[in-house]
């Protein structure tokens, strides 16, 4: 603009009359500017140029200036016009792609993030596929498979799985999976979580496995076969280590002084968390506790893709029995329960075939890709030994076999009950009675003489000690190890 001024000076006319039409002309000008783009940004909703300061604010001393500075923002508006049209469709599609990306789920250090709009009760009310709508469940914990101790006689190793591309597209194959298991295993934390904020010494047992089941049922929702209670809550106490339910009838109350051992399991389509741990008031027991949950997290660290069971027994064995325990003045060793072990879990199959020891010296067969397991561990203070004890209330249908070979239509009519509600899933005593069953004690047992069904009686260890246990299911992914029903009580 400077040269341009140089240029038209010489040609300017010097009669008042010409300065004040030509000044007014511009003013004129200038204001018609000034209520287009007012007009515009009404129109628009969006900041657009504003005409020069030196033009709006200031006194216009050189006209011809002032008509050069005028052509340019002419100019100016008129290519700002043409966009108008434009800009607002800009400014709609940039809207429209903001609401489109606070509606997707972020994903980061693959973790995947929900966005759910509801927000969980207090006590919880809303169920888990409700408070996530978009099917993304909290991800579990992810480990890296480890080396194994003993490789494979092919050398292969489940190394830098994490960014292989074959195995994270192999992953992806299998997201519906990883989906059921994280729906049943956010149910498992938010039951847990409430439990142990009103659980105490003085309630009855089956009043809390009742309590549980509920809660357990409202925020699985429920439905049949496709959504679940996995199995009936076990609550072992003290020299009782497993299989332990109240039947109707049984009026145990919890004590000061008792060890309980809270195992319940949850399902979505038949894919199974099975999940446990140990409450004890007396902080007496705490060495106890802190025993099993270390040989839990040793073993689940050891496991992975072609690990041998026996050396995660081994390594089980190693944590649990480094502890001790003081009980009224009297030293014990923490001893690993050598009869009972984690277990791979197949659909709808609790005990799908394989078992992981706690103790060494077990079998020499490796985990494999894909895989669901069980880690739980039993520590005690008596033998280190289980045996069938009490009054049994565990009941499962014999997977391998499809067809009752009994002629009794009790026993019929009670098979066919057990088929439809519960499958090859566990079930109890309570759970027959709350669907209506009457004096089926004797059609039950020819179920289990036909071997049809099979009994879980209560496994005790001698009366006197007390026994501890901790629990979590893990997938055996391509890429990692995910802890599924890992949360953050343990």
């Amino acid at each position: 603009m400077a040269s341009n001024n140089g240029c038209n000076e010489d040609h300017i006319d010097n009669s008042e009359d010409n300065d004040i039409d030509e000044t007014e002309k511009i003013d004129d000008q200038l204001n018609v500017i000034t209520k287009k783009k007012r007009k515009k940004k009404k129109k628009n909703k969006v900041q657009t140029v504003t005409p020069d300061e030196n033009i709006e604010n200031h006194t216009i001393i050189n006209g011809t200036e002032a008509i050069a500075t005028l052509s340019i923002s002419q100019n100016d508006d008129e290519k700002e016009d043409e966009n108008v049209e434009g800009d607002e469709t800009k400014t709609i599609t940039k809207k429209k792609n903001k609401k489109k990306k606070k509606a997707t789920t972020s994903i980061t250090n693959n973790t995947s993030t929900s966005l759910s709009h509801l927000q969980q009760t207090n006590p919880p009310s809303i169920p888990i596929c409700d408070l996530y709508p978009d099917g993304n469940y909290p991800e579990g914990q992810i480990l890296e498979h480890p080396i194994p101790k003993v490789p494979s006689t092919d050398g292969s190793l489940a190394i830098n799985r994490m960014t292989n591309e074959e195995k994270r597209m192999l992953d992806m194959t299998q997201i519906e999976i990883y989906r059921e298991l994280r729906q049943a295993a956010e149910c498992h934390r938010q039951t847990r979580k409430w439990v142990m904020s009103w659980i105490e010494p003085g309630m009855k047992m089956i009043d809390i496995c009742e309590r549980l089941e509920n809660m357990n049922r409202r925020l699985i929702k429920e439905k049949g076969l496709e959504a679940g209670l996995a199995f009936p809550t076990g609550c072992s106490l003290n020299n009782c280590a497993a299989h332990y339910t109240p039947n109707n009838g049984d009026n145990t109350i919890l004590q000061y002084d008792d060890v309980c051992k809270i195992d319940f399991g949850t399902h979505i389509n038949g894919r199974i968390i099975d999940c446990a741990w140990t409450i004890a008031f007396n902080s007496k027991y705490d060495e106890l506790l802190k025993a099993v949950r270390e040989a839990t997290n040793t073993g689940i660290q050891t496991a992975g893709i072609d690990v041998r069971l026996c050396d995660i027994g081994e390594a089980i064995q190693e944590v649990m029995e480094s502890h001790e325990i003081e009980l009224d003045g009297k030293l014990y060793p923490i001893k690993s329960i050598r009869n009972l072990q984690g277990h791979l879990i197949g659909q709808y199959h609790i005990h799908a075939g394989k078992s992981i020891p706690i103790v060494k010296g077990g079998e020499a067969v490796r985990m494999e890709e894909g895989e669901i397991y069980a880690i739980e561990t039993f520590g005690s203070t008596g033998k280190g030994l289980v045996h069938d004890d009490m009054e049994v209330s565990h009941y499962m249908k014999n997977f391998h076999v499809e067809q009752a070979s009994v002629r009794n239509a009790k026993s019929k009519q009670l098979y066919n009950t057990i088929t439809k509600n519960f499958g090859t899933l566990a079930f109890c005593r309570r759970w027959l009675d709350r669907l209506g069953e009457s004096k089926y004690l004797l059609a039950l047992k020819s179920l289990v003489d036909a071997n049809v069904v099979n009994p879980y009686p209560p496994l005790c260890d001698i009366k006197g000690c007390y026994t501890a246990q901790f629990e979590h299911t893990i997938i055996l992914r391509p890429t990692c190890k995910e802890v599924v029903s890992r949360g953050d009580d343990y």
